[in-house]
């Protein structure tokens, strides 16, 4: 079996100040120095990011950012483009999160478009799938989902397929407090692996590392983590505590 480093990213959404945004990640920092075994992303505000960059560049915390857009420049107000982060530090871009999707209305081919951009551009990229509760009670998680898969990777082939992260976070999960139990957690990555093998190789299929997100938080993350298809946590609330995000550090580490 292959054995997948885990990788624990922090989303901070639009959250935190300057001041205490600097001293999280300087938090962040220590708990992932003291855990090696594992990746750990940290996505803080746009404003921040170059200041973040700063505690963190003599650790092992890569800097991601929340968001892209597909262009190199343009008149695209409010915007950021993947040069301009590329400037600041950043490694790691989240595509495709539920908020963007439900809440900004992105669509299927927005996604697709954004994450085939910023793979040519040689970051690593975060595509996140996830189903409503509504489309859940449907009994439509895996066409939901694996349809996302498909939709986000249309334009990724399987050499670029090293640069992609995967992460399921159901909607109805997402700052609720309630999780997914990890037993249906790992039965929407199992398909999601199988999705992957089917549309490029085993090889891919094993080796790409796919996160759970939704309401991870200490006192679940071990469970999460045993299950042999979850490779770590996209972490939101939890996120926002130095102590908890290295808590969760911990239970993967």
């Amino acid at each position: 079996m292959t054995q997948r480093r885990f990788i624990i990213g922090g989303n901070w959404k639009m959250n935190t100040d300057l001041e205490t945004g600097m001293a999280l990640a300087s938090q962040v920092a220590d708990a992932a120095s003291a855990s090696e075994a594992c990746d750990v992303v940290i996505y803080p505000p746009f404003p921040y990011l170059q200041a973040i960059d700063s505690v963190i560049s003599n650790s092992p915390v890569t800097l991601g950012a929340q968001n892209i857009w597909p262009e190199s420049h343009g008149a695209f107000t409010g915007e950021v483009s993947c040069g301009m982060l590329k400037d600041l530090g950043v490694a790691s871009v989240l595509v495709g999160h539920s908020e963007r999707r439900h809440v900004l209305l992105e669509s299927d081919p927005l996604i697709a478009k954004k994450v085939d951009f910023a793979i040519n551009r040689e970051f690593q990229v975060v595509l996140c799938v996830g189903e409503t509760l509504e489309q859940r009670e449907m009994g439509s998680t895996l066409e939901i989902v694996l349809g996302q898969v498909q939709s986000g990777l249309e334009s990724v082939n399987h050499d670029s397929m090293k640069n992609i992260v995967i992460a399921y976070e159901p909607v109805w999960a997402i700052g609720t407090g309630k999780t997914a139990s990890a037993e249906d957690a790992q039965a929407v990555h199992s398909a999601i692996r199988g999705e992957l093998a089917s549309r490029y190789d085993d090889d891919v299929a094993s080796l790409t590392r796919i996160q759970y997100g939704g309401s991870v938080k200490p006192e679940n993350a071990k469970e999460l983590f045993a299950c042999p298809d979850i490779d770590g946590a996209l972490v939101g609330g939890a996120a926002l505590s130095g102590e908890s995000f290295a808590a969760i550090i911990e239970a993967a580490c």
